[in-house]
């Protein structure tokens, strides 16, 4: 009689009274030893596409001494490097972001630019995975040598944008790429986040996106240095052309930050491979005046300061919850509500009490 049993992986052979294993006796788990922060240092100075993969790998892990490694090697990156740009791109799922992103970036590459892009794909709030598919829609682009494509996912981060998607933008323009691109979740009005690591941001459309009404709606829209209507072609170029003059019309209700700049609203066909000049003729006449008025570096100190706040308070959780007083707490306040013996507020009030209790004993 012969047994082929699914847990554990091995057969047994009754009939010759021998136990073979299924697993080979000669392999060996190799465990791979970690690499130097010079490596990956001399690796992004070598314009090395895969280093710089590794390098975004450390520093979306968990692992502290991968984290060092990478906060290492972003020690010796200037964050003041105003030979780049950086662009976000948003908008709504299905307005073709990626299609128009692909045409954009190898127009960049006909320029003779080096674009990056970091699309941010949603992770799901049950399972926490991602599908990270963006880089299957740019086959062209991500197969060029001249251009780099890297998914990420969202994971518990809201607003468009992953918990490193900064710093590696930081790190793809040390691997040598000039102009870095970020492709938001694109999950509605609520996405701001991309304005606040990029130096200029454009919204994506389709055509027959609103009217006057929707074009002044706050959020998205109101952080948005250049429309772009795209999928005007075909059958929608009529449509398209009645929502450039909409949106035209709603973005004289509202002034931009920057004093001078009128938002553009372009007209584009991703799939016909038009109106890319006038899109980066945009950013580049937008980044100019950002340099004329001096406002390129303040704003990026800025965007370092913020970024500073945000991940500090994630850390300071972090260490907080390291504490078994506050970890216990916390999980006993929970127990409480769950049984229906504490209201949300009683339960705040009684944690923020224990911690500053527990703050002032320090």
């Amino acid at each position: 009689m012969v047994y082929f049993p699914i847990f554990p992986t091995f057969v047994t052979v009754m009939e010759s009274n021998h136990h073979i294993s299924g697993i080979n006796p000669h392999f060996k788990v190799s465990v791979r030893k970690q690499k130097s922060a010079d490596y990956y240092i001399h690796g992004l100075k070598s314009h090395n596409r895969f280093v710089l993969s590794e390098c975004i790998t450390l520093l979306e892990s968990n692992l502290p001494e991968k984290r060092k490694i990478a906060e290492a090697v972003l020690n010796t990156i200037p964050f003041q490097n105003d030979t780049t740009i950086r662009i976000g791109i948003t908008g709504s799922p299905g307005v073709g972001k990626s299609t128009f992103i692909e045409a954009f970036g190898l127009y960049l590459i006909s320029q003779q630019h080096r674009p990056a892009i970091l699309a941010i794909d949603p992770s799901s709030q049950i399972n926490k995975g991602s599908i990270l598919g963006d880089k299957t829609r740019m086959q062209h682009l991500s197969a060029h040598p001249d251009a780099y494509v890297r998914p990420s996912p969202s994971g518990a981060v809201l607003g468009g944008t992953s918990a490193f998607t900064k710093e590696a933008i930081q790190v793809c323009e040390a691997g040598g790429f000039d102009i870095i691109i970020v492709e938001t979740v694109g999950v509605g009005q609520s996405e701001t986040e991309v304005d606040h690591i990029t130096d200029v941001n454009i919204l994506l459309l389709q055509p027959g996106a609103g009217d006057d009404i929707q074009g002044i709606k706050r959020g998205i829209v109101e952080n948005a240095d250049i429309f772009v209507i795209n999928k005007a072609d075909g059958p929608q170029f009529e449509l398209a052309k009645q929502t450039k003059v909409s949106y035209k019309n709603a973005i004289q209700l509202f002034h931009h930050d920057v004093p001078g700049w009128i938002c553009p609203v372009i007209l584009t066909s991703a799939m016909d491979k038009k109106g890319m000049d006038e899109v980066f003729q945009s950013i580049i006449g937008f980044i100019n005046l950002l340099k004329k008025k001096e406002l390129l570096n303040s704003k990026r100190k800025y965007q370092e300061l913020r970024w500073f706040e945000r991940q500090s308070l994630i850390r300071l959780k972090e260490i907080a919850f390291e504490n078994n007083a506050i970890k216990s707490t916390y999980q006993q306040l929970s127990h409480e509500m769950s049984s229906g013996k504490l209201s949300a507020t009683s339960a705040i009030h009684q944690f923020e009490e224990a911690f500053r209790k527990l703050i002032h004993n320090l």
